[in-house]
């Protein structure tokens, strides 16, 4: 079933079950789809690999809003956030842990034949294209950077 069948389906059932954080997050998620499919140039029906970037880029600005309004002591809107980062998480690819996504990299970085800091963008593309939506960019490069400093 493709994303989008599937935050219909499931938008039905939390209207049904009235869950106002699942439904104010799967119509987020449904207008982000529905806007990639129509703008110009698109295809219509977006790619697996559209789709996990467009989740990816969801959850990422649902986690930085919610720190944003953490920092600035607003914990009913971060809340709001951490509900809706929760509910978007659940169409993503499961997350590798730190210790897989080490291993995960430590490989790639073979492949690539990287020796040091100056290949760095070699394993991040290289990296981004394997694990594509299983872990966070910031986190793969904080790994990548920290692996080849060794």
């Amino acid at each position: 079933m493709s994303l989008k069948k599937q935050i219909d389906e499931d938008l039905k059932v939390a209207m049904r079950a009235q869950n106002k954080d699942e439904i104010r997050a799967l119509r987020g998620i449904k207008s982000m789809i529905l806007l990639s499919e129509t703008e110009k140039g698109a295809t219509g029906e977006l790619s697996e690999d559209a789709e996990i970037k467009l989740l990816s880029k969801a959850v990422k600005q649902r986690r930085d809003s919610a720190q944003l309004y953490a920092d600035q002591g607003r914990e009913d809107l971060a809340r709001v956030e951490r509900a809706e980062l929760e509910i978007i998480s659940k169409y993503l690819p499961e997350q590798l842990s730190e210790e897989e996504l080490t291993e995960q990299l430590i490989q790639i970085i073979a492949q690539v034949g990287a020796v040091g800091p100056q290949d760095m963008g070699k394993v991040m593309g290289a990296a981004n294209k394997a694990l594509k939506g299983k872990a966070d960019g910031s986190t793969m490069a904080k790994v990548v950077k920290t692996l080849l400093n060794k």
